[in-house]
């Protein structure tokens, strides 16, 4: 009889994996990556989360026209600085570098106790949906009260359009999630291989989409930019990034800064990071692979900072409600900015003096508007999930389900019943995974 699957929060420092072997092996036979908890790990994550809902608030600009109008934009695109801005902040890549560590060390410690790939992308789905499934459905319902009292049709577009935009993290994190156990298993076996494959995917298809000038082309790198950045992630976990020395790393992590550069000059990609993510370009990987190497020179540090007590509590707080914290921030930023648009003085247009001069004050309320929804909604993240592990079949189409849904929002997210669709879709997704069928209940 199979037990519950009930996935840690804790995440394990590196123990150095054997290598892989051609002989068939046993559960207990393979790599466990796990032991103490990677303080530096845990405390760059909460650092990236936080720069993420800062930057998403920076892009928030709320005001009113000279006929009194409402208008909510994206205020960087008044801004020149903000390419420059953007080498710095764009920390997606190590977000997902990170993310593949996590799993890793994860995916490892449980297979060694007999979980199957298909029960731990079961539970995984479980834990991703119930907070972002909760945040979806609140965005549903807050764009039916705009509309239910009266809001301009435009700003609630606007509205659903800019609250939209940040899913596509997790539309793209819960497809790499369900192909972490087919993607550890090419990593055990050929982890060079496997990265220079991706590597090389993501440069031929920025190549076909600069050489036909197709931008849908560029979707493609979707799978190849993420799962490469996830797979850095495992070599992170497992030891082989440590094994290289320092040495390595710092000429590893110059080469990619230098090759960013070199591509920015000659216009082959963009000088503005953030405009690298939609498609999302090879530009991704090489910021990937510098960031990890600067995060391994700069992990003992790290740590000793993580480990003071009062940082240690803000990151294991932030740790165990980072989903819902992504998957809520941008729909509590915009409902402030649109209750400013009510407010009793004048809202300065973006990019004035005046607008520079109020940035700290709005940090301020989106913060703590985003601790305190954070807060009541964090319970959902951290309750414990004990439903049976849900079968193959059901897992892929709950996973096919929620990355759909999760789409259309993308889509077309300025259509209020685009978020109805999406709002069902999780749903349908969390229902089977977490409801075992009777046919699936006697086969196991």
């Amino acid at each position: 009889m199979r037990h519950a699957i009930v996935v840690p929060d804790r995440r394990g420092m590196v123990d150095i994996a054997p290598r892989p072997t051609a002989v068939k092996r046993t559960p207990r036979d393979l790599p466990v990556i796990g032991g103490a908890r990677d303080i530096a790990i845990d405390t760059t994550r909460a650092v990236l989360l936080t720069i993420v809902v800062f930057l998403h608030a920076f892009m928030v600009g709320v005001s009113l026209d000279a006929n009194g109008t409402p208008v909510l934009e994206n205020a960087m695109e008044h801004w020149s600085g903000w390419p420059v801005l953007t080498w710095f902040a764009q920390v997606m890549p190590l977000f997902f570098v990170l993310g593949g560590f996590a799993s890793y060390t994860q995916y490892s410690k449980l297979r060694a106790r007999g979980t199957t790939a298909s029960a731990y992308v079961s539970a995984r789905l479980a834990r991703l949906l119930i907070p972002a499934g909760a945040a979806i459905a609140a965005v549903t319902i807050f764009l039916a009260a705009l509309t239910v009292t009266g809001v301009s049709p435009d700003v609630i577009a606007t509205a659903g359009f800019r609250i939209s935009q940040p899913f596509w993290f997790l539309a793209v994190y819960i497809g790499v999630t369900a192909l972490v156990p087919a993607m550890v298993w090419l990593h055990e076996r050929s982890k060079g291989l496997t990265l220079l494959t991706l590597a090389l995917g993501a440069l031929v298809v920025d190549v076909v989409r600069v050489a036909t000038d197709i931008t849908a082309i560029g979707a493609l790198n979707i799978a190849f930019v993420w799962l490469f950045a996830q797979q850095l992630g495992f070599a992170l976990a497992d030891g082989t990034l440590d094994r290289l020395g320092t040495r390595a790393q710092r000429t590893i992590g110059i080469a990619a800064l230098a090759t960013i550069a070199v591509t920015m000059l000659t216009g082959f990609y963009p000088a503005d990071l953030y405009a690298a993510l939609n498609p999302p370009m090879g530009v991704l990987i090489l910021l990937g692979i510098a960031q990890t190497m600067i995060f391994l020179q700069l992990r003992t540090g790290i740590r000793r900072i993580g480990a003071l007590p009062g940082i240690a509590r803000v990151v294991t707080w932030v740790g165990e409600r980072s989903m819902t914290i992504y998957s809520w921030h941008m729909l509590v930023t915009i409902a402030i900015a649109g209750a400013l648009i009510n407010a009793p003085f004048a809202l300065p247009a973006p990019i004035t003096t005046d607008w520079w001069l109020t940035r700290p004050l709005w940090f301020l309320a989106v913060g703590v508007a985003v601790v305190v929804a954070a807060s009541f909604a964090g319970g959902l993240e951290r309750r414990r999930i004990t439903a049976p592990p849900a079968g193959r079949t059901r897992v892929t189409v709950a996973t096919l389900l929620a990355v759909a849904g999760v789409v259309l929002t993308l889509a077309i997210g300025s259509v209020g019943a685009a978020w109805v669709i999406a709002s069902a879709a999780v749903a349908t997704a969390l229902i089977l995974v977490m409801r075992r069928t009777r046919h699936e209940a006697l086969t196991k």
